[in-house]
């Protein structure tokens, strides 16, 4: 996408809807929603509270306001869920500031992961696999064995790995 500066300026490449300053289709509005809801949750698995807990509104709450922006609870719901919603750049600049990563990670489709998130994304893997493997097998066990055994034998090959 291309958008000029406000005085008619040279165009430069955007990567989100939010960079441009006229009003979002409710399509781009989903979109940069869905892209946004991904990384938040991610944040939320990797990157703990000051005490080593994970993250819940509160600390969020507390943590957006004093970085100037206050997040509602309905916002940081329909965040986390990729609801389609209009997000200013202030709200993520101040998340972003909540989990201590560069806010660009936030504000555009493309940046790279913060180095706190890479660090840690192996044994996110694994977490997230693990968990899949315990939802196969508290659902299947009964009504198709033999098909859990073989979405065990995957799960696992692939939290070996």
């Amino acid at each position: 996408m291309k958008a000029s500066d406000s005085h008619g300026g040279d165009q430069r490449d955007v990567n989100l809807p939010h960079a441009t300053k006229r009003k979002l289709t409710e399509e781009e509005k989903l979109r940069w929603a869905r892209i946004v809801a991904p990384k938040i949750n991610l944040l939320l698995d990797v990157i703990p509270d000051g005490s080593g807990r994970p993250h819940n509104y509160k600390t969020i709450e507390v943590g957006t306001k004093e970085a100037g922006h206050y997040v509602s609870r309905t916002r940081w719901s329909l965040l986390k869920n990729g609801k389609i919603q209009e997000i200013p750049d202030e709200c993520l600049r101040a998340i972003a500031e909540v989990f201590g990563v560069n806010p660009e990670y936030l504000l555009h489709e493309d940046a790279s992961l913060p180095p706190e998130v890479e660090t840690v994304l192996p044994h996110v893997r694994i977490k997230r696999l693990s968990e899949v493997r315990g939802f196969a097998v508290k659902a299947l066990t009964v009504v198709a064995p033999e098909r859990l055994r073989a979405i065990v034998k995957i799960l696992d090959e692939a939290i070996d790995s």
